[in-house]
């Protein structure tokens, strides 16, 4: 049976019709489906009747340089004083509008980032998803970064450029108009002859701007693909923080900190290095940004320095003139003040949309001639049917898989051991029942979902009370504090009593043996007709297996299926069902 690899890897989604409008369709769709679209909506009708409202009020500001500085030129002080009490009027108008504006904006802000990490942690915790990811490859690794970083960044980025160039648009709209007008008629001598340009200063502008995008274009075109490499590194080095943290007394045991401490910095080594070359990007981009933007100081008045001198224009007039240049050359110049962003927000935008694609598209990937079937029903029974499991296309060839030839019916209330040749990955028939295991063949039935626990080998604590961990994940408000009580005492556990609202760590303040009897006190809460467990009693202490397995047995309504090789449970009498290496490749 041939076998589709389906090793994601940002690269290889991005290859793949994953272009640029594709991820920004992917999102627009993300926030149109998303519960704070019309909040946003109305935040950004707010937001552009506010920079209507700006706009406007700089081009009274603009307009009023003529009458200000002629004042000026003429030494009229009551008209001096007017204009004084006109710029009052502006300004003060600005100084409302532009506080608004940034309130605005960071509600905006805030919103956009509600929808996004919302919808992301959705897709990612929709059922047997994000163990999927997981085992997808290099997609799967550091999903905490997408999540939060990625998401962050992207919606803060998004609102931020958004704005800016709507902005940028409606000002240059307006004043490419006024300059337009202002400099309409400019004419200047050379050799004795006249030049007339209609729209002198227009052209200008444009001209200036583009010679500065060009050249921001050529310096800067590597940045998003650092920007993208260093979020990598970046998580990778937060996840090798985080891994040492949690493993500390194992690593403190072994004698392991220098082994860590090496790990540690090459990861380190690993961002500096794209933040040293990050840097010099950055370094080349700032001689454009900051030499255009000194020039800009004196570029409007030398451009329109040969119609005043001819005496063609007042010094008021060259005055808008050169507000008006400047107001058109900021328009034009966002995206060069704003290519380090715009880089930044590419990435951003690259890994949460391909993220974002493979959660979407995840659960419809399956292996050419896969023919693993896995279902509910709705009779009382688990069929296990002539089962080939392979290991996941992505493995090293370490990795084994099992075999299990012909039919084998598990009823209601048996006990059951499964076990096998060292040959074969036991483990894989748990995460097939579990139904997290797409890759082989045959087939499994199931009783009602509602109806089934799976026990894993390490057990998954929430930090929240202990309640909430006994109950988990159901409600812990269904279960009266005496049913919480009894099973407390029956595993053991009966000093927690007093603790049961307390909030902890569970997974560090109890002992692995207190860990187990917590679970099994869980599987006596809820009582689910079937338990499935994965070598979960193994690595305790015999006593305490036999007493935990006790406590099983006597659910004698609940069929247990127990995953491993524990003498104590074969002590029992359980059903013996015997796996078979897989051997050869999966074909």
């Amino acid at each position: 049976m041939a076998q589709t690899d389906i090793h994601f890897t940002d690269h290889d989604i991005g290859s793949a019709g994953f272009g640029f409008f594709a991820q920004i369709r992917m999102m627009a769709g993300a926030f149109w489906s998303s519960t704070v679209r019309l909040r946003v909506l109305v935040l950004t009708s707010a937001l552009l009747a506010v920079i209507l409202a700006t706009v406007f009020a700089q081009y009274l500001l603009n307009s009023w340089n003529t009458p200000f500085y002629n004042s000026l030129e003429q030494r009229n002080l009551p008209a001096f004083l007017e204009q004084l009490r006109v710029f009052a009027m502006i300004a003060g108008s600005l100084l409302v509008l532009n506080v608004v504006q940034a309130w605005l904006n960071q509600m905006t802000a805030l919103y956009m980032r509600e929808g996004l990490s919302r919808d992301l942690v959705d897709q990612w915790m929709k059922p047997r998803r994000a163990l999927k990811l997981a085992n997808f490859g290099t997609i799967g690794v550091n999903p905490d970064q997408r999540l939060h970083e990625d998401a962050r960044n992207f919606a803060e980025l998004t609102t931020t450029l958004a704005i800016g160039l709507v902005n940028s648009t409606i000002l240059l709209v307006s004043f490419i108009g006024v300059l337009w007008v202002i400099s309409a008629d400019f004419a200047f001598t050379i050799d004795g002859k006249s030049i007339a340009i209609p729209g002198y200063m227009v052209w200008a502008a444009l001209v200036y701007a583009a010679t500065a995008s060009i050249l921001s274009n050529l310096v800067g075109r590597h940045l998003p693909e650092l920007n993208t490499q260093r979020y990598s590194k970046e998580a990778e080095l937060r996840f090798a923080l985080m891994h040492a943290n949690e493993n500390l007394t194992a690593i403190t045991l072994t004698n392991g900190e220098e082994s860590e401490r090496r790990r540690i910095q090459q990861a380190i080594t690993a961002v500096l290095i794209l933040i040293r070359r990050l840097a010099s990007a950055y370094t080349n981009l700032t001689w454009v940004s900051s030499g255009f933007g000194w020039l800009t100081t004196i570029a409007p008045i030398l451009i329109a320095a040969p119609v005043y001198f001819s005496g063609s224009l007042s010094f008021g007039g060259l005055m808008m003139a050169v507000g008006a240049f400047n107001q058109v050359n900021t328009a034009l110049r966002w995206y060069v003040d704003n290519f380090r962003p715009i880089a930044d927000w590419k990435s951003a935008l690259y890994r949460v949309s391909v993220f974002r694609r493979v959660m979407c598209e995840i659960d419809d990937h399956h292996q050419e001639g896969a023919d693993l079937q896995l279902a509910n029903r709705t009779d009382q029974a688990i069929v296990l049917k002539d089962l080939v499991l392979a290991p996941a296309p992505s493995a090293s060839g370490a990795e084994r898989g099992l075999r299990l030839d012909g039919e084998f019916v598990i009823g209601q209330g048996e006990r059951v051991m499964v076990n096998g040749d060292p040959g074969a990955n036991r483990h894989l028939l748990f995460q097939a029942l579990a139904g997290v295991w797409p890759w082989g063949k045959g087939e499994i039935l199931l009783p009602p979902a509602q109806d089934l626990l799976f026990v894993p080998q390490k057990g998954y604590f929430p930090d929240a009370t202990l309640r909430e961990v006994i109950a988990y994940p159901h409600a812990a408000a269904a279960y009266p504090d005496a049913q919480m009580a009894q099973v407390l005492e029956t595993v053991g556990l009966g000093r927690l009593l007093e603790r049961l609202d307390a909030r902890d760590r569970w997974d560090r303040v109890l002992e692995e043996e207190d860990q187990a009897r917590l679970r099994v006190a869980h599987a006596l809460l809820i009582r689910p007709k079937w338990i499935v467990i994965d070598d979960a009693l193994e690595t305790l202490d015999p006593e305490t297996q036999k007493q935990l397995i006790a406590i099983l047995d006597a659910m004698t309504e609940t069929t247990i299926i127990y995953i491993g090789r524990s003498e104590n449970f074969l002590s029992i009498g359980p059903r013996a069902i015997h796996l078979q290496p897989l051997g050869a490749p999966l074909a």
